[in-house]
């Protein structure tokens, strides 16, 4: 039986240039073929590390961004700055990591969107919130953790999808969609704070509902 471990550096180690092969072969045993031929790897041994098709591939990809990410923008460097552009720095260098990729990236954001990959696909979206997050210093355990992630994965997935169709100068849409984007999230989280801040200052269902059933004499 071979080392999952090696098989998991295996798959590091290629999946850029199986994504470069991607935009000519698609996300296929060729294009595992011919990355494992440049990279001088048995064919048989990645072609077993890929064994479960596409998805595998992508979710490899994805992780090399992930790594990439990182790489080029470490906890340390976030240090003093606002959390919109923590998220944003974060959020670019990702996009840093697959530009001239654009092809492979469409053709993963399909297969991704196929109906029997969508448990898969927001397993890797929730991933990549969740690690830029984390990067960015994020500690909450409440729901507040699971709230940012999900609205973070989403703004992301669009943001890519801007991205591999973006032929402005310096991906210009997509940096000013990815802005306003952010000021979404960070409008949603001062008014969340608002809400929850002091219960006693707003608007209760709950009290409501009991005036209407006792009502004040």
């Amino acid at each position: 039986m071979e080392d999952p471990a090696t098989l998991d550096a295996l798959r590091v180690q290629l999946a850029p240039a199986i994504a470069d092969a991607a935009a000519f072969d698609g996300w296929s045993r060729e294009a595992v073929a011919h990355a494992a031929a440049a990279a001088g790897v048995d064919g048989d041994l990645a072609a077993f590390a890929f064994r479960d098709g596409p998805m595998a591939m992508i979710a490899a990809w994805i992780g090399h961004v992930d790594a990439q990410m990182a790489s080029a923008v470490p906890a340390e460097s976030l240090s003093g700055l606002s959390v919109r552009e923590r998220i944003r720095r974060l959020v670019m260098a990702r996009l840093d990591a697959v530009a001239g990729r654009e092809e492979a990236l469409t053709r993963a954001l399909s297969i991704m969107a196929l109906p029997r990959n969508l448990a898969a696909s927001t397993r890797l979206g929730w991933r990549s919130a969740d690690a830029m997050w984390r990067l960015a210093g994020d500690t909450a355990t409440d729901y507040n953790h699971y709230t940012k992630r999900t609205i973070l994965a989403g703004i992301y997935a669009a943001t890519l999808h801007v991205f591999a169709r973006d032929k402005s100068e310096g991906k210009a849409e997509t940096r000013a969609f990815l802005n306003r984007r952010i000021e979404g999230i960070i409008r949603f989280e001062k008014a969340k704070t608002q809400m929850l801040r002091a219960p006693d200052e707003h608007f209760s269902v709950t009290r409501l509902l009991g005036r209407l059933r006792y009502p004040a004499r």
